[in-house]
Protein backbone atom coordinates (compact mmCIF):
# COMPACT_ATOMS: atom_id res chain seq x y z
CA UNK A 1 0.00 0.00 0.00
CA UNK A 2 1.75 3.90 -1.25
CA UNK A 3 1.95 6.23 1.67
CA UNK A 4 2.10 9.42 1.63
CA UNK A 5 4.56 10.68 4.44
CA UNK A 6 5.16 14.23 3.08
CA UNK A 7 1.82 15.05 3.78
CA UNK A 8 0.35 12.58 6.51
CA UNK A 9 0.69 14.35 10.18
CA UNK A 10 0.35 13.55 13.67
CA UNK A 11 -2.48 14.12 16.23
CA UNK A 12 -2.40 17.39 18.36
CA UNK A 13 -2.91 16.41 22.38
CA UNK A 14 -5.73 18.81 23.54
CA UNK A 15 -3.14 21.00 25.22
CA UNK A 16 -1.23 21.89 22.47
CA UNK A 17 -4.09 22.23 20.12
CA UNK A 18 -5.76 24.67 23.09
CA UNK A 19 -2.33 27.49 23.16
CA UNK A 20 -2.21 27.20 19.20
CA UNK A 21 -5.63 28.40 19.34
CA UNK A 22 -4.23 31.62 21.89
CA UNK A 23 -0.86 31.75 19.04
CA UNK A 24 -3.37 32.44 15.85
CA UNK A 25 -5.55 34.85 15.17
CA UNK A 26 -6.97 34.26 12.32
CA UNK A 27 -9.27 31.50 10.40
CA UNK A 28 -12.33 30.44 8.52
CA UNK A 29 -15.31 30.38 10.53
CA UNK A 30 -17.88 27.49 8.75
CA UNK A 31 -21.85 28.16 8.51
CA UNK A 32 -24.85 26.35 6.95
CA UNK A 33 -28.02 27.20 6.16
CA UNK A 34 -30.58 25.85 4.47
CA UNK A 35 -28.10 23.35 2.42
CA UNK A 36 -26.01 25.93 1.47
CA UNK A 37 -22.03 26.14 3.21
CA UNK A 38 -20.56 29.34 3.67
CA UNK A 39 -16.88 29.95 4.73
CA UNK A 40 -15.79 33.17 6.21
CA UNK A 41 -12.05 34.41 6.45
CA UNK A 42 -12.03 36.09 10.26
CA UNK A 43 -10.21 37.34 12.84
CA UNK A 44 -11.08 35.85 16.28
CA UNK A 45 -10.18 36.09 19.91
CA UNK A 46 -9.71 33.10 22.46
CA UNK A 47 -10.41 32.89 26.12
CA UNK A 48 -8.68 29.21 26.77
CA UNK A 49 -10.79 29.43 30.28
CA UNK A 50 -14.42 29.86 28.77
CA UNK A 51 -13.09 27.74 25.62
CA UNK A 52 -15.11 30.23 23.57
CA UNK A 53 -13.88 31.68 20.51
CA UNK A 54 -15.17 35.54 20.05
CA UNK A 55 -15.77 37.18 16.40
CA UNK A 56 -16.78 40.73 15.80
CA UNK A 57 -19.11 41.47 12.14
CA UNK A 58 -18.83 44.92 11.00
CA UNK A 59 -22.17 46.01 10.44
CA UNK A 60 -22.03 48.25 7.30
CA UNK A 61 -26.01 47.84 6.08
CA UNK A 62 -28.84 46.41 7.21
CA UNK A 63 -28.50 43.17 4.97
CA UNK A 64 -25.68 40.43 6.31
CA UNK A 65 -25.05 37.88 4.76
CA UNK A 66 -22.55 36.40 7.65
CA UNK A 67 -25.33 37.53 9.89
CA UNK A 68 -27.58 35.35 7.95
CA UNK A 69 -26.06 31.79 7.86
CA UNK A 70 -25.31 32.50 11.62
CA UNK A 71 -28.73 33.08 12.71
CA UNK A 72 -29.51 29.88 10.75
CA UNK A 73 -25.99 27.37 11.52
CA UNK A 74 -27.00 25.73 14.41
CA UNK A 75 -23.30 24.03 15.09
CA UNK A 76 -20.27 25.86 13.82
CA UNK A 77 -16.64 24.60 12.69
CA UNK A 78 -14.05 26.89 12.88
CA UNK A 79 -10.55 26.40 11.30
CA UNK A 80 -7.15 27.85 11.85
CA UNK A 81 -4.12 27.29 10.59
CA UNK A 82 -0.14 27.71 10.30
CA UNK A 83 1.56 26.75 6.87
CA UNK A 84 5.10 27.97 6.92
CA UNK A 85 6.20 25.60 3.99
CA UNK A 86 4.95 22.19 2.57
CA UNK A 87 6.50 20.02 4.90
CA UNK A 88 5.69 22.17 8.31
CA UNK A 89 1.92 22.83 9.05
CA UNK A 90 -0.09 22.97 11.65
CA UNK A 91 -3.89 22.90 11.74
CA UNK A 92 -6.82 23.21 14.79
CA UNK A 93 -10.36 22.84 14.18
CA UNK A 94 -13.20 23.25 16.47
CA UNK A 95 -16.69 23.14 16.73
CA UNK A 96 -19.49 23.85 18.80
CA UNK A 97 -22.91 26.59 19.04
CA UNK A 98 -22.97 30.07 18.00
CA UNK A 99 -24.23 32.82 19.38
CA UNK A 100 -24.93 36.47 19.45
CA UNK A 101 -22.76 38.14 22.24
CA UNK A 102 -25.08 40.20 24.38
CA UNK A 103 -23.45 41.24 27.78
CA UNK A 104 -20.03 39.65 27.23
CA UNK A 105 -18.70 42.84 25.79
CA UNK A 106 -15.60 43.22 28.01
CA UNK A 107 -14.70 39.58 27.56
CA UNK A 108 -14.95 40.22 23.96
CA UNK A 109 -12.65 42.75 24.07
CA UNK A 110 -9.94 40.96 26.02
CA UNK A 111 -9.72 37.92 24.02
CA UNK A 112 -10.00 39.45 20.90
CA UNK A 113 -6.82 42.12 22.29
CA UNK A 114 -5.00 39.07 23.43
CA UNK A 115 -4.70 37.15 19.94
CA UNK A 116 -7.03 38.69 16.85
CA UNK A 117 -5.40 40.35 14.16
CA UNK A 118 -6.89 43.80 14.35
CA UNK A 119 -6.96 44.63 18.39
CA UNK A 120 -7.32 48.35 17.80
CA UNK A 121 -10.60 47.57 16.41
CA UNK A 122 -12.51 48.77 19.60
CA UNK A 123 -10.75 51.76 19.84
CA UNK A 124 -12.09 52.94 16.02
CA UNK A 125 -15.62 51.96 16.69
CA UNK A 126 -18.36 51.97 19.00
CA UNK A 127 -19.04 48.18 19.78
CA UNK A 128 -23.01 48.64 20.14
CA UNK A 129 -23.42 50.56 17.31
CA UNK A 130 -20.80 50.14 14.50
CA UNK A 131 -20.61 45.57 14.83
CA UNK A 132 -22.11 42.65 16.25
CA UNK A 133 -19.94 40.14 18.45
CA UNK A 134 -20.22 36.50 18.37
CA UNK A 135 -19.32 33.62 20.96
CA UNK A 136 -18.84 30.26 19.67
CA UNK A 137 -19.30 28.01 22.93
CA UNK A 138 -16.51 25.29 21.93
CA UNK A 139 -17.24 21.48 22.54
CA UNK A 140 -14.78 19.80 20.31
CA UNK A 141 -11.66 20.56 19.39
CA UNK A 142 -8.95 18.32 16.73
CA UNK A 143 -5.44 19.60 15.85
CA UNK A 144 -3.10 18.21 13.30
CA UNK A 145 0.76 18.61 13.06
CA UNK A 146 3.24 17.65 10.45
CA UNK A 147 5.79 15.34 11.19
CA UNK A 148 8.50 17.75 10.75
CA UNK A 149 6.70 20.47 13.42
CA UNK A 150 7.16 19.67 16.79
Amino acid sequence: MATFPRIQGNQMDDETARQFLTEQGFGVLSLAAEGEAYGIPITYGYDAETERLYFVFLRPGEESKKERFSEATERASFLTFDVPSREEWRTVIVAGTLRVVDDEWPAVRDALEDNAWFPTLFSESEPMRDILGWALDVDEISGMHSRATR
